[in-house]
């Protein structure tokens, strides 16, 4: 099964994360499939590639909680729900 979830990468105590597809059974900072987009909690700065995670949540893939509020704040399953009733 191919999950949405966070990537840790940065210095110790100022961790960044990047949002990415994985198999579920890789480990965290295991190589990914595609990554999807950038996010900072220290500053709460977003960066997604939308057209990208809308095409692996319509392929099945299943968004982390932390990475589901991410995707629920930006308004990126409207966008879903959009390119599937058309």
């Amino acid at each position: 099964m191919v999950k949405l979830r966070l990537k840790r990468f940065g210095k110790k105590r100022e961790a960044s994360y990047r949002i990415v597809a994985i198999n579920s059974l890789a480990r965290r900072d295991g190589r990914p499939l595609e990554e999807l987009g950038f996010y900072n909690p220290r500053t709460d700065e977003v960066r997604l590639d939308v057209p990208g995670i809308v095409k692996r949540l319509q392929q099945g893939a299943q968004p982390t909680d932390t990475v589901r509020r991410i995707l629920v704040k930006a308004n990126v399953f409207e966008q879903v729900s959009v390119t599937a009733a058309s």
